[in-house]
């Protein structure tokens, strides 16, 4: 392989830091010896190291560009067999660049700030299903981040100002070197004195030990808009976790999930409810004071907590009759769904000897003393609605 540094990545004699270093990536992915099969890949990637070097330091491009050699050997190592490998710290090999190369991903370099904006946060609030359907405003506890109060977010005691880490020198990661059978491997991470931030506070705050937040519990007041239903979550910005150092707030969202009814089944924007009736009612037809979803509000006016159902002469078992605006309010528009009654028609059980002499003539008089069934077919109409209305008893 050619000796040419800027050969062998492929780039000009005018090209800048970003583009050697994307060069560096793509060509060592291409030559490392465990992903290339070209028998002389050992000794290409060995070059491509070198040239990465020596172009990515300033000063020695700088010499190389002279005419000089940083290596003293031709771009080609002065260790022998792997030689851009060995040399301690300055000619060994960094394996956070290989594994950047590798998957083509940048490690973070440099201290991180020690001000960061906080976390998202996730709460439940539970609904009684007049609360959903109306809306309401309620408050909620929540436990999360906030600013320490004793050091309002510096993180210092007595108001100081953070100081150089003495291990990494401001630099927020320390590198160590393992020797191998390939030379000396070079690995980074985030500097443990300082976690990475590049310095240190002499005399952090003994409330928060220097986070800059502390742990507690709030109350939010959550407005509630009407038709919410159960998974809906309410978005409330800059009121999540407190960032490290003070930092702004993450968001917050309110989950809301909603109770079951003892009455009334919520179906989308629908109510369904059952309502018993005796057989001479349905048979005679009569007028039924329903109770609607108002009647859970403490506050709603009296005409509104009952409606009116008039049942027609003849009503089968499982009829149902359809209420529109009585339902549930539709969630970012107007109008509300209908309320939906089922009736199912009862027999009596129990009937005394004057009750069971009048049913007795009159099935006389109907001609049903000894009456034939009449065999349905199968349907989802009213079959349908039996079944549901029994399962919701």
């Amino acid at each position: 392989m050619s000796s040419d540094y800027y050969e062998i990545l492929g780039v000009s004699r005018d090209a800048g830091p970003d583009e050697i270093k994307k060069a560096y990536r793509r060509k060592a992915r291409e030559m490392h010896p465990d992903v290339s099969d070209d028998p002389d890949a050992a000794a290409k990637f060995k070059d491509v190291n070198n040239a990465y070097e020596v172009l990515s330091d300033p000063q020695k491009r700088d010499m190389y560009d002279r005419g000089g050699d940083p290596y003293g050997n031709g771009g080609m190592g002065g260790n022998g067999g792997f030689g851009g490998f060995g040399g301690g710290a300055t000619g060994g090999f960094d394996f956070t660049n290989l594994v950047d190369a590798m998957f083509g991903q940048q490690s973070s370099r440099g201290p991180r700030p020690r001000t960061r904006r906080g976390q998202d946060a996730l709460v439940r609030m539970g609904l009684e299903l007049a609360e959903a359907a109306f809306g309401v405003t309620k408050p909620i506890s929540v436990d999360t981040a906030v600013v320490c109060p004793r050091c309002n977010g510096s993180g210092s005691e007595d108001g100081s100002k953070p100081v150089t880490c003495n291990t990494c020198r401001g630099a927020g990661e320390v590198t160590h070197i393992q020797r191998s059978f390939i030379g000396d491997i070079r690995t980074t991470q985030a500097c443990p004195t300082c976690n990475g931030y590049g310095s240190v506070l002499p005399n952090p705050c003994v409330e928060c030990s220097g986070d800059g937040r502390v742990r507690s519990t709030r109350t939010i007041t959550v407005k509630v808009p009407a038709g919410v239903s159960t998974g809906n979550r309410i978005h409330l910005a800059n009121h999540g976790e407190v960032g490290p150092g003070g930092g702004p707030a993450g968001d917050l969202y309110v989950e809301l999930n909603v109770a079951p009814h003892e009455v009334f089944k919520r179906d989308g924007d629908n109510l369904e409810m059952v309502v018993k009736l005796p057989m001479t009612a349905a048979a005679l037809g009569t007028e039924l004071d329903i109770p609607t979803l108002e009647a859970d509000l403490p506050d709603a006016d009296a005409e509104s907590k009952t409606v009116t159902l008039d049942v027609p002469a003849g009503t089968q078992s499982g009829t149902r009759i359809a209420i529109d605006g009585a339902g549930v309010p539709k969630l970012r528009s107007g109008g509300r769904g209908q309320l939906g009654v089922t009736l199912l028609v009862q027999t009596p059980t129990r009937l005394d000897d004057r009750q069971r002499e009048l049913l007795r003539q009159l099935a006389e008089v109907r001609e049903e003393t000894r009456p034939e069934g009449t065999v349905q077919k199968h349907g989802r109409g009213v079959f349908g609605r039996l079944r549901d209305a029994f399962a919701n008893q």
